[in-house]
């Protein structure tokens, strides 16, 4: 459950820090130390909790793992929850990660689906210059990976709808297609759930944690929300784009299907009056004027064709057959 647990002073890995040893090691000056972790059980939680001195509340909340993103403030640490995202087989899995921020150390935690971390370890060791900022470096460098695994699920949500959204402009209806996209829609606003509180979680840590976010990091900070506005920005287009293409299907569809009543009206109103005059020449009745015509039958038969005819001609002009 432990992927990693290091020492950094000045900028540079000291080396790696026994889970047991990590409390003699934060005594030491101008040195800080980054754990990562998944999926932890509840007893290597309780030993994290003893070598960092962590709240309760805290623990008990990453420990559960099912946490709105938020940053909350326990005495000297701050506890940062952030959704994440993956996209895996076209479907995107989520998981949370909670970071716990002191003065001299970082703790990730990692829970369900999420990237690893440990490019983000070897991006931040190859810049010793900004990991002499502290662990406010390491944390704005995993709240940044975060974000931009989000954007690029949204970007890649985008480019599928893209592609199901030349198949909507036609007049056919397809159950799969809309079910698939009830379904990419229902993923989005998940997606936009996780993704629009990050915003307001670097404002926070901007305005209200000066002691744990030094002045030369907060643009860093601005930008990971900067990010983040443009993926809620990507998500809200491509939902808006989602719902009018629906619409448009099912006014197609519908136009399609009148369209067909029509012309089933006009041949059926054609059909009416050889079915009207037939009918009325078979209720057999003696004493009909009719029968005694020489020439009642061309004549009933040429006046029901001319009457179909002169109905066919202007329902054609009319677009009705």
């Amino acid at each position: 459950m432990i992927i990693n647990s290091a020492g950094y002073r000045n900028g540079k890995k000291i080396g790696d820090i026994p889970l047991e040893d990590i409390s003699e090691v934060l005594k030491e000056p101008d040195t800080f130390v980054w754990l990562g972790v998944v999926d932890p059980k509840i007893e290597l939680l309780r030993e994290i909790q003893v070598e960092f001195s962590l709240h309760d509340l805290a623990i008990e909340d990453a420990l559960i793992a099912h946490q709105r993103p938020k940053v909350e403030t326990y005495g000297e640490t701050l506890f940062i929850v952030m959704n994440t995202a993956q996209l895996i087989d076209d479907v995107p899995l989520f998981g949370e990660t909670h970071i716990f921020l002191g003065k001299n150390f970082v703790v990730s935690i990692r829970h369900g689906s999420s990237s690893s971390y440990q490019q983000v370890r070897a991006r931040c060791e190859s810049a010793p210059a900004l990991m002499m900022k502290g662990p406010a470096f390491v944390a704005y460098s995993v709240m940044d990976f975060i974000t931009d695994n989000l954007y690029e699920v949204a970007d890649q949500i985008q480019a599928r709808f893209e592609v199901i959204e030349e198949s909507l402009f036609t007049d056919r209806y397809d159950r799969d297609t809309i079910n698939r996209l009830y379904r990419m829609k229902a993923q989005m606003l998940r997606l936009r759930s996780a993704v629009t509180p990050v915003d307001d979680i670097c404002h926070q840590l901007v305005r209200l944690h000066e002691d744990l976010i030094p002045k030369e990091l907060r643009p860093y900070f601005r930008d990971i929300s900067d990010h983040s506005l443009k993926t809620v920005t990507i998500l809200d287009s491509v939902r808006e784009m989602m719902t009018t293409a629906i619409q448009i299907n099912l006014a197609l569809v519908t136009f399609a299907q009148n369209e067909t009543v029509k012309r089933l009206a006009g041949w059926g109103a054609i059909l009416a009056v050889p079915t009207l005059v037939f009918s009325l020449y078979g209720m057999n009745f003696k004493w009909m004027p009719e029968l005694d015509f020489k020439y009642g039958y061309p004549v009933a038969v040429g006046a029901t064709i001319s009457m179909c005819v002169y109905l066919f001609v202007r329902l054609r002009k009319s677009g009705w057959v």
